[in-house]
């Protein structure tokens, strides 16, 4: 069987009746390459070029866009229960693979509506099921402590981009931070109060993503790192530094602290020109990380 012209699987999408779009994820900001009409019902128009994780924050919130930014990069074919309006849809995301390709380059989003999945209580058992097969899957990728990407999990996210920004010649823009003198820290407050200064620092990181395809991890120790496919490094800086005023207004007592009376953060920012790298994705980041204690 040939494979289908372009022209029929666009007739295909516009037929459909619930909201599709595709989107290439061998691109920087996997831009939407196509959508159906259909899709103008969940209130979004013109979405064809647009990044794919900004159109699902805005349709169902920037919780949900970093998951299923975390699912494309692992491409995973899973879905989401979200909400719109007053409808409940079931977001279903699907790798689209040929058979002479060994990882996909386009994935298919498909807005189901909770109304098709049966009585009440069976949708409600299916999102139920649903939200325990995605915790279960956060166990092994969370850092128990932040509830961040762990050191494993970010290295898969950080090693499928760098294949795409050396495929397609992009740079990926790298900031290390990482919280002052936090061993002095924990010897005035012990380990439980340094574990949830930890947790709000992370989260505080977390909540000062730009985009949602930002990603922000806690590899081990007082350090987190945070992943963004902006290249202009002076931008960068900028928006590192208004994160390191942001855990510093967390106004979190610091007694031993020769910088501030409360906990702050120093970073560092990289941008990476994977192309022309030498060293491999887990190389770089070893280097860079060093030895992270736990």
């Amino acid at each position: 069987m040939k494979p289908l012209d372009r022209r029929i699987l666009e007739q295909v999408i516009a037929a459909t009746l619930e909201p599709l779009v595709v989107v290439c994820i061998d691109q920087p900001d996997w831009p939407v390459v196509l959508a159906n009409p259909a899709f103008e019902t969940i209130g979004v128009e013109d979405v064809s070029g647009q990044p794919f994780a900004d159109v699902i924050e805005q349709v169902a919130g920037r919780d949900v866009a970093m998951e299923v930014s975390e699912s494309l990069r692992s491409q995973q074919e899973t879905s989401f229960p979200v909400e719109f309006g007053s409808r409940e849809y079931l977001l279903v995301l699907k790798p689209l693979l040929l058979p002479e390709e060994e990882s996909a380059r386009f994935y298919s989003a498909h807005w189901r509506s909770g109304n098709v999945a049966g009585t009440p209580e069976s949708a409600e058992m299916h999102h139920a099921l649903l939200k325990a097969k995605h915790r279960i899957r956060d166990l092994s990728r969370d850092d128990p402590v932040t509830g961040l990407l762990n050191d494993r999990a970010f290295r898969e996210v950080f090693e499928h981009d760098w294949a795409v920004a050396s495929r397609e010649k992009s740079q990926l823009s790298l900031v290390l931070f990482t919280l002052d003198e936090f061993e002095a820290y924990i010897e005035v407050f012990g380990r439980h109060a340094s574990d949830s200064c930890l947790r709000r620092a992370g989260q505080t990181i977390r909540r000062c993503l730009r985009r949602a395809s930002d990603v922000v991890a806690r590899p081990g120790g007082a350090r987190f790192v945070v992943l963004s496919h902006s290249s202009e490094e002076p931008g960068v800086c900028e928006f590192a530094s208004r994160i390191s005023t942001a855990v510093r207004e967390l106004g979190l007592h610091h007694p031993r602290s020769a910088v501030s009376r409360f906990v702050t953060v120093s970073f560092e920012v990289l941008v990476a020109d994977a192309a022309k790298e030498q060293r491999s994705a887990n190389d770089f980041l070893d280097d860079l990380l060093g030895g992270v204690a736990e």
